[in-house]
């Protein structure tokens, strides 16, 4: 709005023009009033009306068309300043472009370095895993030969604590027969100290009753082809049972009342010849 203020044409000389056109065609009129004017005055009368409507329209057709030409150059610089912008924002693009193709780079880049970094770690992932294996296989094996050791060396124990024991019932049934009070009560203290100690390691000794029912769970023969009749009866013990942190590893070694088959005469079970002594000595299992 400014600058169409600023091209606004003075309107005063074209008016001015206008009016001394107007006020010679007047004086003609009145100089000459008598009719009919000649045909020169007539076309000057004309001309000169028209003479000052055209210059009463000039002004404002210029004022027009400078409007329309201001109108015009303020377009075409609005559209200079619109394609700017457009090139400026294609700059921009063209740039963010060549930024995207440069981290798209660095992106490809790196994602073939973290393959290869993952490919790395698989293989020593791997490596490190047979390594484990290894390891682990070769720590199960020392540590089944040392199980197999601990084993070996528990049974070897075990085997001398038995006899041991089975050695000190031997010398209280010795003492037993005897007769010789004393002897028992002492011999019977160094049994009992001696269970009493094995008790402590798990080992207990399973001593069963004389008159007791025969169980072939707990008890045996001393010869393994004896078959006692059922509900037979324990007469004597030759050798006692041991278990060892609640599993049985001997059973007892008993003599029986019955016989082993039915119909034959009533003897001993297990002493051959009527003698209550085993023939074998118990073995542990």
């Amino acid at each position: 709005m400014s600058n169409q203020t600023e091209l606004k044409l003075p309107k005063w000389p074209f008016f001015l023009g206008d009016a001394v056109l107007l006020a010679l065609a007047c004086y003609i009129c009145t100089q000459h009033g008598k009719l009919p004017l000649g045909v020169w005055l007539v076309l000057l009368v004309v001309l000169s009306g028209a003479a000052g409507a055209v210059l009463a329209v000039v002004p404002f057709v210029l004022e027009y068309r400078a409007a329309a030409r201001l109108v015009e150059s303020s377009g075409l610089v609005s559209t200079v300043a619109e394609i700017h912008n457009l090139e400026m924002i294609a700059a921009q693009i063209n740039a963010a472009t060549a930024r995207w193709q440069v981290v798209q780079e660095h992106s490809a880049n790196s994602v073939a370095a973290a393959r290869e970094i993952a490919a790395k770690m698989s293989t020593e992932a791997g490596a490190f895993r047979e390594f484990l294996q290894k390891a682990n296989d070769s720590e199960r094996a020392t540590l089944r030969l040392e199980v197999e050791k601990l084993h070996r060396s528990e049974n070897e124990w075990l085997h001398v604590v038995v006899r041991l024991l089975d050695h000190t019932y031997a010398l209280y049934r010795a003492a037993e027969r005897s007769a010789q009070r004393t002897l028992i009560d002492q011999m019977g203290l160094f049994q009992n100290s001696c269970r009493d100690t094995a008790r402590r390691m798990g080992l207990i000794p399973l001593v069963p009753e004389v008159d007791d029912v025969f169980d072939p769970q707990l008890h045996h023969l001393p010869e393994s082809e004896a078959k006692p009749a059922l509900g037979a009866q324990i007469r004597d013990i030759l050798a006692t049972g041991f278990t060892y942190q609640g599993r049985l590893i001997r059973p007892a070694m008993v003599v029986l009342h019955q016989p082993a088959v039915e119909g034959s005469e009533p003897e001993a079970v297990g002493a051959p010849n009527g003698s209550a002594e085993p023939r074998e000595e118990p073995t542990l299992l």
